[in-house]
């Protein structure tokens, strides 16, 4: 989870995006995204999927989907998340595929 953060806040400042920025993007407060930074909270899919749109890059581009990220289960759930769309007409963002 740590790496996952790390890659959000390297990718951010090369964007030259402050905390706050993403925060108001996320519809979050600044601390509640720092939280996101520092790994003290669990980065799951709508989480990682909302900073991917911000910043403009695929979620794989973040957290790799392997043991980096803490998140064995989470290339299951992503693909699973994309059959759900899938099946119910929703379309899905090119950034996602």
């Amino acid at each position: 989870m740590k790496i996952c953060g790390q890659n959000i806040r390297k990718i951010r400042r090369n964007k030259d995006f402050t905390q706050e920025y993403m925060a108001f993007e996320m519809g979050i407060s600044q601390k509640a995204y720092s939280d996101i930074e520092n790994a003290k909270v669990k980065i799951n899919l709508e989480i990682l999927t909302k900073i991917s749109d911000i910043l403009d890059i695929k979620p794989s581009e973040i957290c790799s989907i392997s043991d980096k990220c803490g998140t064995s289960d989470f290339e299951e759930k992503y693909h699973e998340l994309l059959d759900y769309m899938k099946k119910k007409g929703i379309t899905i963002p090119d950034e996602l595929k």
